[in-house]
């Protein structure tokens, strides 16, 4: 696998301090005197619980040869190690072994660094869509090099309860599960364990979630009663000390009862009932907010807008914030900005009460190849964001609008493309092998024209992907079925020639299959049309799908399909315009015009307009195409 050897000339001089900002997430405090280089021939691990640094902190020192990492608890020593690898260019599979590092290049360099927040956790649903051991371990790694310190497990779901159960061995059974979702399939708790472990090695606690009472139809099709009934509880009572018995509290302190999207006749009954049993165990317990109402020894996850509402310095106890961090939600190319820009719990650093976040990723549509998951969800790009904010701290910008690019000028701008750059190094020397399909956008330029009731709105926007609820929103209204919506930029080229670009006017939910669909035979998606002009010379080209559609017409549902057969229908490549194969733009010698027509045809939750130039590579990764000038909104309404 290609590794180039990172933040070094070739020359082996350590060019500037400010090259070791590639870094992600980036140290708070780093510092060289003298920019020289040397060969690593030691590393030296120094594990002192008395050096007065705090959980998870560390520093490097780096001299002669000899790399000194030092922590006072194992996670921080990891977190020198990730460090220390992405210094040098060695890889997420690779920077937990000395010999990845030996004979590379280092410079001489001081580093002492400490997280804003103790919690930075990622979660995946293997509860609907089952995921080997190790994928897993693949993820681990990979949250571990990022420094992630948390791996949320979410262990149950409608479709099945993927624990090994000794007592009632017929919650395995595949009788009782969902037809298509991994029928049989569980991890026992050998695996179970060996994964706590793995983790515990890269510095993650493991937070197993059984969701409790919802999320159970498996448990009324395998007993005949529902999981807040009294039959039910006393088997959940016998499940739950069976798992704790079988992952003692040093693997497993803490259990996430989920109990959110549930009515049950006594919730606070329930929920008392669960947290006796988890404390009993000598265990802590979160559960999902808004939801069943728990207890204040009870950790929050806050994961909707009225949570986000509630949460705050009033809030009656711990919390963590999930609610920006939805993977499977809105679009990638979004979202990725989003978690970057998100102040966690909305305060620059942890307190008594905020915690930190977990960055979520859940797939209510059944997923046939599981390699698709992380490319089909932005996954790990939504991650590089959330690292930076989770470990640096939110820095809460203003100007910074949820589902929007920040304006050119404005100090989230200046933040959002700066950190552009380090991801578009971490793709192409990190995660080459994880189909990051990303590239640099955010300073894309658009006039917006909107058709709204007989009112022509003009206004601007940026970035590659346009999120149009959001423009609405910001001006004001809600788009009604019958509106449209008209975006416009400017390209300059030296000479002619042809350009790629990922187009796109839908972005489907994996959690919902509510969407147009894949358009007609030769047309976009959702209605739109893509038109491409030269300036000199006036004419115009309609710019079509690069190829015919394997489905055309396919998966419209205008509504959404929580639980409906549609849901069990797997995504394709050919239903995300980041997964597809980008389209031939011819463009002529000097100014470019690019417009985007996108009528609104439902009451979609989401609407996304995209056109982003990519340069797609023979291996399949794609890159920036560099070399393209794009005019300012000022420019486009004066003309």
């Amino acid at each position: 696998m290609k590794r180039i050897l990172a933040l070094i000339i070739s020359s082996l001089i350590w060019p500037t301090i400010t090259d070791a900002q590639l870094l992600i997430p980036e140290p708070i405090n780093l510092q060289s005197d003298n920019y020289k280089t040397f060969k690593i021939t030691k590393i030296v691990e120094v594990l002192d619980t008395i050096c007065g640094l705090e959980p998870e902190a560390y520093a490097i020192t780096t001299k002669n040869g000899k790399v000194t990492l030092t922590a006072s608890d194992r996670a921080g020593i990891v977190h020198a190690r990730a460090t220390l690898a992405q210094l040098v260019g060695v890889g997420p599979e690779e920077f937990m072994y000395d010999d990845a590092f030996n004979g590379k290049i280092a410079p001489e360099i001081n580093i002492a660094d400490k997280p804003a927040f103790p919690v930075r956790g990622f979660m995946h649903d293997t509860g609907r869509n089952f995921r080997e051991i190790e994928m897993l371990e693949r993820e681990l790694d990979l949250l571990a090099f990022y420094k992630l310190n948390v791996f949320h497990w979410h262990l149950t779901d409608n479709p099945a309860w993927r624990i090994e159960c000794k007592a009632y061995p017929q919650l395995n059974d595949p009788q009782y599960q969902r037809k298509g979702r991994d029928e049989g399939r569980f991890y026992t708790y050998d695996q179970i364990r060996a994964i706590i472990k793995y983790a515990q090695s890269r510095g993650i606690t493991v937070i197993p979630e059984i969701d409790m009472p919802g999320h159970s139809q498996y448990f009324d099709k395998t007993f005949g009663f529902s999981m807040a009934s009294e039959q039910g509880m006393a088997v959940l009572k016998v499940c739950l000390e069976e798992f704790m018995e079988e992952i003692p509290a040093e693997l497993c302190p803490y259990i996430h009862i989920g109990s959110d999207e549930v009515y049950i006749s006594d919730p606070r009954g329930f929920m008392q009932f669960c947290e006796d049993i988890i404390t009993k165990g000598g265990r802590t317990a979160l559960a999902w907010y808004p939801g069943l109402p728990s207890s204040e020894n009870t950790i929050s996850q806050i994961w909707s807008d009225e949570g986000r509402r509630a949460s705050g310095k009033g809030f009656p106890r711990r919390y963590i914030d999930s609610y920006m961090g939805y993977l499977n939600l809105g679009n990638p190319i979004v979202n990725s900005a989003n978690f970057f820009l998100h102040q966690l719990c909305s305060v620059e650093a942890a307190d008594n009460k905020a915690m930190g976040g977990i960055l979520c990723l859940w797939n209510d549509v059944r997923v046939a190849d599981k390699i698709k998951t992380f490319p089909h969800n932005g996954m790990p790009e939504g991650l590089l964001g959330f690292a930076q904010s989770s470990w640096g701290g939110g820095k809460g910008y203003e100007g910074a609008h949820t589902d929007l690019f920040p304006k050119p000028g404005t100090e989230a701008y200046e933040a959002l493309t700066a950190f552009e750059k380090k991801m578009s190094y971490h793709r192409d020397n990190f995660l080459e092998d994880w189909n990051m399909r990303w590239v640099a956008n955010a300073s894309t330029p658009w006039e917006v024209s909107i058709s709204y009731q007989e009112k022509d709105i003009i206004t601007e926007a940026w970035g590659g992907c346009v999120d149009l609820n959001a423009v609405c929103r910001e001006n004001g209204f809600t788009a009604q079925v019958g509106d449209n919506i008209c975006l416009t930029t400017k390209i300059h080229v030296e000479r002619d020639t042809v350009i790629t670009a990922w187009v796109g006017f839908d972005s489907p939910s994996r959690s919902t299959r509510m969407s147009d669909g894949i358009g007609k035979q030769g047309q976009w998606e959702n209605g739109g049309r893509v038109f491409v002009s030269c300036d000199n010379d006036q004419t115009s080209t309609e710019i079509l799908p690069p190829k015919p559609w394997d489905e055309p017409e396919a998966y419209r549902h205008h509504r959404h399909t929580w639980h409906q057969a549609p849901n069990e229908l797997p995504y394709t490549d050919e239903q995300f315009f980041w997964m597809r194969e980008p389209a031939q733009i011819p463009l002529k010698a000097g100014w470019n015009t690019i417009r985007l027509v996108c009528p609104r045809l439902f009451n979609a939750s989401n609407w996304h307009a995209a056109f982003i130039p990519v340069k797609q590579h023979s291996d399949g990764n794609i890159s920036e195409a560099n070399g393209l000038k794009f005019s300012k909104p000022s420019s486009l309404s004066s003309q």
